[in-house]
């Protein structure tokens, strides 16, 4: 049986720009070494390029973008691959056209070529008032939620499919929701009314649950749940009756357990 041969080569077609000036495509050629090479794999060819060309053979400095850990562990090469919202670590080249287009994510100011200011999610933390005030006590099904919500990288992806998110309104978005739910989880026995209140106003009261951030999250995390959870406990107040409930069958569990 005749294997899949990998791609040669492809061109990248990158948006070049300053903050507040105009911009412009400049497309540079790789030659693809494995069918495991990435977006990421290949700006960083670029940048390390001491005479860097492109395609028409003129000099041009390396592209600038986000990069930390090249596993989509950090969340840091957030970026529009082909017009998607995507990690550059995590957009194989023999998944994509020959020809690529990668430009900035398009809710965020730009900074330079493919890097975003991602600030805004951190001020939207501040915002909401997210940190714990108290000591962390929660059930085991609590905990393991919680730990869900944790994976969140910050990458911001979740806020470019939004289509309730607008940088300058009140809705903070998923990228605040889901670290929102770990701390609400975890402070589950004794909230804090001023990050619920808070909640309320920045997450619950925005959120139209299109669910499109629970497509496109690189970690997979389950927004629909985590939404469902801490809404359970900032809004409807229902945690005490999940915690009677969990504690129920706590004892039932212990009951079999002396029987046998």
């Amino acid at each position: 049986m005749k294997k899949n041969r990998v791609r040669d080569k492809c061109v990248l077609r990158i948006v070049r720009q300053v903050a507040g000036g105009d911009l412009h495509l400049r497309s540079f050629s790789y030659e693809i070494r494995s069918k495991e090479d990435t977006v990421a794999t290949a700006l960083r060819a670029l940048q390390s390029d001491p005479d860097l060309r492109d395609i028409e053979g003129n000099a041009a400095t390396p592209p600038v973008w986000e990069c930390g850990c090249m596993q989509k562990k950090c969340g840091a090469c957030a970026m529009l691959v082909n017009g998607d919202p995507a990690l550059a670590c995590g957009s194989r080249l023999c998944d994509l056209p020959e020809r690529i287009t990668l430009a900035p994510l398009r809710k965020y100011p730009v900074v330079v070529d493919l890097m975003a200011d991602r600030s805004r999610m951190q001020e939207n933390l501040r915002r909401i008032r997210l940190w714990m005030k108290g000591q962390a006590s929660f059930l085991e099904k609590t905990a393991e939620d919680a730990y869900e919500a944790s994976r969140c990288l910050q990458c911001g992806l979740c806020l470019e499919v939004c289509p309730n998110f607008d940088p300058a309104g009140a809705f903070t978005g998923m990228a605040s929701a889901v670290p929102a739910a770990r701390v609400l989880m975890t402070l589950a026995r004794k909230q804090d009314p001023a990050l619920v209140g808070l909640y309320r106003e920045h997450v619950f009261k925005g959120c139209g649950k299109s669910l499109a951030c629970r497509e496109i999250c690189p970690a997979r995390i389950d927004t629909g749940e985590m939404l469902a959870q801490s809404n359970a406990i900032a809004v409807w107040h229902r945690y005490r009756k999940q915690k009677q409930l969990h504690e129920k069958i706590d004892n039932e569990n212990e009951q079999k357990e002396g029987m046998r």
